[in-house]
């Protein structure tokens, strides 16, 4: 562990902590922080034995970060080091630090808003910038000028506007670790291919990269309907017992197989791990040398006709592009094939905007009702939600007597709050309850929040 870069300022964060209430940790992706923070930080005097938690965009990251700091204690998930994700936890009552998806967490203050036997909430990868990251953020903001002057709030992230987080956190000190890289020889393989092509492209370059380099490989593919087309393609054509090994990586696989894309193969094989973009930053993925990246990202988007939010696939932005491409350089001198033309990089957005700023906010507009505020400048933001489409997402909860004229919850609103579905979904499953067709509605909720049915390939990305 002491190898790894970010144990250098793990001194000074102590420091910090031991007088500040937040703090914020630039470092970047590999360094160590997201294991090694947690475990240096809870025996600390001030945490007077509570707990921490850890807050990761990402059920994957979630489990994985878990596992690797309980193996670091030499235990099993579950006894100190723990986790909560959607419909999965391993906790105990000897669980000291707890890993949490941000929508966790989100609930969590609903239900406990003093965060009743907790000294530390970590935000973890927090250039996300993920919805669900920010409220929870402006909630626990409030609880600690509220409610809980000795709560402790650390906010860490690889890329961050770091001056902008702190003046969020009233002038809290920024501590900046180093990482430890290697250059990464770019090489760009002509005009990008259409997304229906991505799997035929991809082979072709994974092909191309096992002739001419050495090592492990991560392929970026936007969604897990590419991943397997590509899985298929590949499998068809490395078929001798020498070939790499074959390694899928997304949110909904057994634990077995993250584990065998995460970690090198025991039998010394050279692995090819194709991944959504969970592997950009909050994922540690050993061994890796080179990557393929195909350029695209698949993010949510708010389609007003619908009134609901579905992933769409777009080009991947340079900060993005850059973070894939530095996976290659964490062993030593490593290389990115990216399946586009450097006449095309300079066309890429520089950085996908926050989902606060795109995003259909109706969940948003009632987890603030919940909380008892009617006004986002109520809170403290990094980004203010906007106007008009918070505007829009009051007008929507009123249509569903979620709210009343003056913005407050109703009953009704109460009710579609303890459902974990978007609030139109959580209406209709309520009304499909007082007409005697609950499986019905649920059937439809299922169906309409995991994925658009008539468009299959668009599928998780988590």
């Amino acid at each position: 562990m002491n190898d790894l870069p970010v144990t250098a300022v793990l001194p000074t964060l102590r420091r910090v902590l031991s007088s500040r209430q937040s703090a914020v940790l630039a470092s970047p992706t590999g360094s160590g922080k997201t294991t090694l923070v947690p475990l240096e930080l809870l025996h600390e005097p001030w945490l007077q034995g509570r707990k921490i938690l850890l807050l990761e965009p990402r059920r994957l990251a979630a489990r994985a970060a878990a596992a690797r700091m309980a193996e670091l204690l030499g235990e099993r998930v579950g006894e100190q080091v723990g986790y909560r994700i959607r419909l999965d936890n391993k906790v105990s009552r000897r669980t000291r630090i707890e890993v949490l998806t941000e929508g966790i967490l989100t609930r969590r203050l609903q239900h406990d808003p003093e965060l009743q036997g907790v000294g530390l909430v970590i935000f973890d990868e927090f250039h996300e910038r993920s919805l669900h990251a920010d409220l929870a953020l402006a909630f626990c903001l409030d609880v600690m000028a509220g409610l809980r002057e000795d709560l402790r709030i650390l906010v860490m992230s690889a890329t961050l506007d770091t001056c902008a987080v702190s003046d969020l956190l009233e002038g809290a000190p920024v501590v900046e670790g180093k990482g430890r890289s290697y250059p990464v020889e770019l090489h760009y393989l002509g005009d990008p291919p259409a997304v229906r092509r991505l799997p035929d492209s991809a082979t072709a370059a994974v092909l191309q990269v096992l002739q001419e380099q050495q090592g492990d490989l991560l392929v970026f593919l936007p969604g897990v309907g590419e991943i397997k087309q590509t899985v298929e393609r590949l499998e068809r054509l490395l078929t001798s017992n020498e070939s790499p090994l074959i390694c899928p990586l997304y949110g909904d696989l057994g634990r077995e197989a993250q584990d065998r894309a995460i970690r090198p193969d025991p039998g010394g094989r050279r692995r090819i791990v194709l991944a959504t973009s969970i592997a950009e930053t909050s994922l540690t993925i050993e061994g890796l040398t080179c990557v393929v990246d195909s350029g695209w990202s698949r993010m949510p988007r708010f389609l007003p006709g619908i009134g609901l939010t579905r992933l769409e696939t777009v080009p991947v932005s340079r900060a993005a592009a850059a973070q894939r491409a530095g996976r290659a350089g964490r062993l030593g001198p490593g290389h990115c094939y990216r399946l586009w033309s450097e006449q095309r990089q300079d066309r890429l957005p520089a950085q996908h905007p926050p989902e606060i700023q795109e995003a259909d906010l109706a969940p948003l507009a009632l987890d603030l009702a919940q909380w008892g505020v009617n006004d986002p400048a109520q809170l403290r933001w990094l980004d203010v939600p906007p106007a008009g489409a918070f505007s829009q997402a009051r007008e929507l909860l009123e249509s569903i007597d979620a709210l009343d004229r003056q913005g407050r919850i109703t009953k009704t609103g109460q009710q579609i709050a303890r459902l974990p579905l978007h609030p139109r979904l959580g209406h209709m499953l309520l009304v499909g309850m007082e007409h005697g067709e609950s499986a019905m509605a649920a059937d439809i909720a299922a169906l309409l929040s995991e994925q658009d049915i008539f468009r299959p390939s668009e599928s998780s990305t988590s």
